[in-house]
């Protein structure tokens, strides 16, 4: 940052003894160097907060980007999903009849389970006495 050579750090050092005085330099110092990292500290924070503005710009610009992508490819490909066998819109989870049911869609799959494995248990009942 500063291209100090030894020649001016002694240059400054024997100013600093003239106008401070031998018995004050080290308070001199301690207080400059307070202030030297203070500054740094203060110039850390600021290129934090830089860096932080141009990465949020940079992703604000990647979504818009994504976003535009997203975009054509739906308009190119958008009719793509009708043309499938049995395909007419996203996986189902069970979450449409869970909410018809009042039951979460994991509970409706737990009661469908439990109702095929009693049937089956039924089913096994019979063929033995049979």
């Amino acid at each position: 940052m500063f291209d100090i050579g030894w020649t001016e750090l002694l240059a400054i050092i024997i100013v600093a003894i003239v106008v401070i005085g031998p018995k004050d330099l080290p308070l001199a110092i301690r207080t400059a160097g307070r202030w030297v990292a203070r500054g740094r500290r203060l110039m850390g924070q600021f290129r934090a907060s830089i860096d932080s503005l141009a990465h949020e710009a940079e992703m604000e610009e990647m979504e818009k980007k994504w976003a535009e992508q997203n975009e054509r490819i739906m308009r190119e490909h958008g009719d793509a999903a009708p043309m499938l066998p049995g395909v007419t819109g996203y996986a189902d989870n069970g979450d449409d009849q869970a909410a018809e049911t009042g039951q979460s869609a994991s509970e409706n799959t737990n009661a469908e389970n439990a109702q095929g494995t009693s049937e089956s248990v039924e089913t096994a009942k019979k063929d033995v006495a049979s």
